[in-house]
């Protein structure tokens, strides 16, 4: 049995090493999955925030450990997550080159089926100190299935014709493609303090409307903030997320968990994408 570090109507949050806990839970038991795995980007060097030249160094967990360890670091939670993913479930991974193309060979070599691969431009990334690169203002987003011919969730008509006017690339009521323009997270995303990864809760907007239905299961293995999870109940999803990081589950994860749950205001999920949180209390099914 699963210990769980925090539970509350349709949530669980697990603290712990992300292959033991994913290895403890049922077979084929979530729709969909959003990772954002360590980057292993803390090297030393400096970045640019709020216009001042700080530390890229994020905690142990995002040192590099060599090409070899780190690979098989990815390739062990991939495998995992391909053993609790549904047949018709999709698996998301984000990163930036300092990972991904690591994630991507682990998904070649384990058979996944790449369904597209996106590049998410940040119009407000931060400037390049050193002036002797490109400034990197991308980060890239697999989008992969178990088996290529197995029928995955992907909401044409709302990803179509859905509200995403925030985004200068997306013309009204044309397909949408796969350079997506989403700002970093909004100061009040970060009311409970900042994560060094977090994502923002527009780009997981998008995610998950296109990818799952209502009351589907929603698990972020290495979910930090739990900007997943908060996406996902407001859209009347499930969420399960996992962290190797109490402070990160303590400090901003479970209280914007909270806010959510705790929110008197309902709406309505239609095709032109309001917000509905889900009065419903039918049982979790992820533990066993």
């Amino acid at each position: 049995m699963i210990k769980t570090y925090y539970s509350d109507k349709n949530i669980r949050l697990f603290n712990g090493d992300v292959i033991e806990i994913l290895n403890a839970l049922p077979d084929e038991c979530v729709d969909l999955i959003f990772a954002d795995p360590p980057y292993n980007l803390s090297n030393g060097g400096f970045t640019c925030h709020a216009g001042k030249r700080v530390s890229v160094n994020k905690g142990k967990w995002d040192k590099s450990r060599g090409t070899a360890e780190d690979f098989e670091f990815h390739y062990n939670w991939i495998a995992a997550c391909r053993r609790v993913l549904k047949p018709s479930g999709t698996l998301w991974i984000s990163g930036t080159y300092h990972s991904i193309y690591a994630c991507g060979f682990a998904l070649q070599k384990q058979d996944w089926h790449l369904i597209n691969d996106i590049c998410w431009f940040k119009p407000n990334a931060a400037p390049n100190l050193s002036c002797r690169m490109f400034t990197a203002s991308h980060e890239t987003l697999l989008w992969a299935k178990k088996d290529k011919k197995a029928k995955h969730c992907f909401n044409y008509q709302l990803v179509k014709n859905g509200d995403w006017d925030s985004d200068f690339i997306k013309k009204p009521n044309k397909q949408m493609r796969s350079v997506w323009a989403i700002t970093t997270p909004k100061n009040s995303e970060k009311k409970y303090g900042k994560h060094p990864t977090q994502k923002p809760e527009e780009l997981l907007r998008r995610i998950i409307l296109a990818c799952t239905a209502e009351n589907d299961i929603v698990l972020d293995p290495f979910c930090g903030s739990a900007t997943t999870g908060v996406v996902a109940l407001k859209y009347n999803r499930k969420f399960a997320g996992i962290d190797a990081e109490k402070e990160y589950l303590d400090n901003i994860a479970i209280p914007r968990i909270n806010d959510i749950i705790q929110r008197d205001d309902l709406f309505e999920l239609h095709q032109e994408d309001t917000l509905k949180i889900s009065e419903n209390k039918a049982e979790y099914s992820l533990l066993p």
